[in-house]
């Protein structure tokens, strides 16, 4: 009996073991994620980026579960490799924890999700990229700029002119043609180096710039046959008080700041030479001595768009600029103790459709020592007579020469216009031709041009300019009175950057001023006028 009982308790104990140990595995087990409906996912499938013990959302098909292990640390949005595939597509949320290095585990997913299709493609969570806000990177101490080696503070550029000239018409009566800008323009046409250029600058620091320009086609002043010697024509530095470059003092030979054209590189002009009324003031347009300049950051900027955009500007002159300089021209001697001195105040201007104008006054007073020669006055007299006044005659301590100038230029944009006028008293052969006396003086030039430009064929500038001048022409040997009345027309061809054709036609009224002597062959009467016609070509390398 008793064993009847021990057995009957022997066999409830082992059902009751075998009914319980199923209900309490399951008890031990999570729950099941919640499962809702997830909307069809866009983003491209992304890196994982690991960013701590998170949440995993995934989104998968309904297919045999499975468990899956992504790498460590990581909160990711994953999907079925193959995509979305139906309506019937689950959103799993559920909590993970790390196993091991490089891998998490993933509770048992819903029934019919296939783990294998699951795809990372978001990972991040709001707390790691809180975490990442609040911590942000420390900046980067700049690294401090290489200084340059001396050779590379250099650069070097240049250009040269050929020019030849044909009188197509002469008056009857008038003497032989000549130009003040141009010795190829006589009896005997040639062809000529007009200029030959070679251009040395550098940064040497933030407060030194320096420049040099030496020219190789320079003629013999007095002579008639020697041409193409070295001369220089600019070297100086410019003193930048602070890096910005708003303030300078430019010390050594350059181009003295009276007059827009003058200022103009012979590179970026349109006409072949220079307008006389301006041009007679300084010879070679430049002279020895300190200028101080004064030019905004913002001037500077539109100073150089101009270049850059190809307006054939001026350069940088300053918005204003005051100096002091020898007087007599550059590779001139100076001939007494007195100096010039020399304002300009210009000012561009930008519209808000782009265009570009400038305007400018500009004037200077000194006194000037005038070169005499010999001549027959009027063309009458015996012997020849060197004018009084003249340094040869012992009036070394010269004449007073002022002049004042004004300025407007509208940028070819692609329409352009120019124009120069001066008036002023200084030092002019008498009529008699026999002193040099104080007298009035003008003129001026006003010009039209347009730019065309071309996909294949390069830039074309036409061009038409008038011009007057009345008055003495100072640089050149007894200060002769000048009388120019010209148009010139023509077309500037920029075929390349390094490589430009100008053709030119003048009509010209204007004074020869090479002094005769009594040897002359055709008449002894200097200083005639020269009425007639000009053809004119150059071409232009820049290197």
């Amino acid at each position: 009996m008793h064993r009847l009982r021990f057995s009957l308790w022997l066999g409830l104990l082992i059902s009751a073991n075998a009914f319980c140990a199923p209900l309490a595995a399951q008890s031990r087990m999570p729950a099941k994620p919640a499962v809702t409906s997830a909307p069809r996912p866009s983003a491209p499938v992304t890196d994982l980026q690991p960013a701590g013990t998170a949440s995993v959302r995934t989104v998968a098909t309904q297919r045999p579960s499975a468990t899956d292990n992504v790498p460590e640390d990581a909160s990711a949005m994953i999907r079925t490799a193959g995509g979305i595939a139906s309506d019937a597509d689950l959103l799993v949320q559920t909590d993970v924890v790390p196993t091991t290095a490089g891998a998490i585990e993933l509770p048992p997913l819903a029934p019919g999700v296939e783990s294998s299709s699951l795809q990372i493609i978001s990972s991040q969570t709001p707390a790691a990229a809180a975490e990442a806000e609040e911590k942000p990177e420390p900046p980067k101490e700049p690294e401090k700029p290489k200084e340059k080696a001396w050779y590379e503070k250099y650069k070097m550029r240049g250009y040269a002119q050929f020019r030849i000239n044909h009188t197509t018409d002469h008056e009857d009566g008038t003497a032989v043609a000549q130009h003040a800008g141009d010795s190829s323009v006589g009896a005997r046409d040639s062809f000529l180096i007009r200029r030959a250029r070679l251009i040395f600058q550098a940064d040497i620091t933030d407060h030194l710039f320096v420049y040099l320009q030496p020219d190789f086609a320079s003629g013999v002043p007095g002579s008639t046959d020697a041409i193409q010697f070295a001369q220089i024509r600019d070297w100086y530095g410019d003193l930048y008080v602070d890096t910005d470059k708003v303030h300078r003092f430019r010390v050594g030979q350059s181009k003295v700041p009276f007059g827009w054209e003058n200022l103009q590189s012979s590179s970026n002009r349109v006409p072949l030479d220079r307008d006389d009324a301006f041009n007679s003031a300084t010879r070679n347009e430049r002279d020895l001595g300190v200028f101080y300049y004064w030019t905004p950051v913002e001037a500077q900027e539109l100073f150089d768009k101009l270049n850059e955009e190809g307006l054939k500007p001026s350069g940088n002159y300053g918005i204003f600029g005051i100096g002091v300089h020898n007087g007599q021209g550059g590779s001139f001697r100076e001939e007494n103790d007195n100096v010039h001195l020399v304002s300009r105040l210009t000012w561009p201007w930008e519209f808000e459709n782009g265009q570009i104008i400038e305007t400018s006054v500009q004037g200077y007073t000194g006194e000037y020592v005038v070169l005499g020669s010999p001549i027959r006055p009027l063309g009458a007299g015996a012997v020849d007579v060197t004018p009084l006044g003249t340094r040869e005659r012992g009036q070394v301590d010269g004449h007073l020469d002022q002049r004042i100038g004004g300025t407007f230029v509208w940028y070819p944009q692609p329409l352009g216009f120019q124009a120069e006028w001066l008036v002023g008293r200084g030092p002019e052969l008498n009529d008699a031709q026999t002193a040099i006396e104080r007298d009035f003086l003008q003129g001026g030039y006003a010009m039209l041009l347009y730019r065309i430009q071309t996909d294949n064929c390069g830039d074309f500038f036409p061009f038409a300019r008038w011009q007057y001048f009345d008055g003495g022409y100072r640089s050149f040997r007894n200060a002769p009175h000048a009388q120019v009345k010209e148009l010139d027309a023509g077309l500037e061809w920029q075929i390349r950057k390094e490589v430009e054709l100008t053709l030119s036609y003048s009509w010209t009224e204007r004074t020869n001023l090479d002094a005769i002597s009594s040897s002359a062959a055709v008449s002894r009467k200097s200083y005639r006028l020269f009425d007639g016609q000009l053809l004119r070509l150059q071409c232009q390398i820049n290197y």
